[in-house]
């Protein structure tokens, strides 16, 4: 009879981990949502200011959050993306000062990846997630782990971390809690609606985070962007 109990016990875990939703741990009211419809995050706005140390990866061809922050907050965006079009892309725009780009990538490492381009020309999104398709036509391009661009950026701590890099999140977030790195806020796209990841990996993830004290806040309508918050971050 413990046998049948223990095997239901173990269905039922992983029919919850599969198909359960994940639901925010804490509300916080004044949580707002910046950014287009594509390319919004919703962030605890109360610690965020002009001396908020903002970190923004991954931007393509849509900085709509970005620019968001800096025109209600007057805050200083530190951007990244590897991706040779988006760069090309930025250096057309007509950016504020508060704006700083660097074409490199986050990852767990210092070094170079194999970036790989979407099958649909028409998407910028690259991937470190090999498509079928598209592994002729990969390319490297620089990546640094975020310790090492803290380091030599002058900053012991992130206020708001923002991470929509194609896959990537899952090592980032173990290298990042790995290395007890300081971030108040972490808002992150979860792809684990590419081939190659699955939503168990997005619940690990989830976990991680809160069992080194971040607070799940909010979760999009798509089950893709989370925002989680940590108390006691300076």
């Amino acid at each position: 009879m413990t046998g049948l109990i223990d095997k239901i016990i173990f269905a039922v875990k992983i029919l919850n981990d599969y198909f359960f939703p994940i639901t925010p741990d804490v509300l916080i009211p004044s949580a707002i949502t910046l950014g287009n419809s594509g390319a919004s995050f919703t962030i605890a706005p109360n610690q965020i200011n002009k001396e908020s140390i903002i970190y923004s990866f991954g931007v393509g061809f849509d900085i709509s959050f970005d620019l968001a922050l800096i025109e209600k907050y007057d805050s200083t965006i530190y951007a990244f993306d590897p991706t040779p079009r988006s760069a090309d892309w930025i250096n057309q725009q007509k950016l504020p000062k508060q704006f700083i780009f660097e074409d490199i990538g986050v990852a767990a490492h210092d070094g170079l990846v194999e970036f790989f381009p979407p099958e649909n020309p028409d998407y910028i999104s690259h991937t470190i997630v090999s498509g079928t398709r598209t592994k002729a036509d990969s390319f490297s391009v620089k990546v640094e782990q975020l310790s090492t661009i803290m380091k030599r950026l002058h900053h012991d701590k992130i206020d708001l971390l923002k991470m929509d890099i194609e896959g990537a999140e899952y090592v980032v977030i173990d290298d990042l809690l790995r290395e007890n790195l300081s971030i108040r806020q972490i808002v992150v796209e979860f792809h684990h609606r590419f081939k190659g990841f699955k939503i168990l990996e997005t619940r690990h993830a989830v976990k991680k985070l809160r069992n080194a004290g971040y607070k799940l806040f909010s979760v999009s309508t798509n089950n893709e962007e989370f925002s989680f918050i940590k108390e006691g971050v300076n």
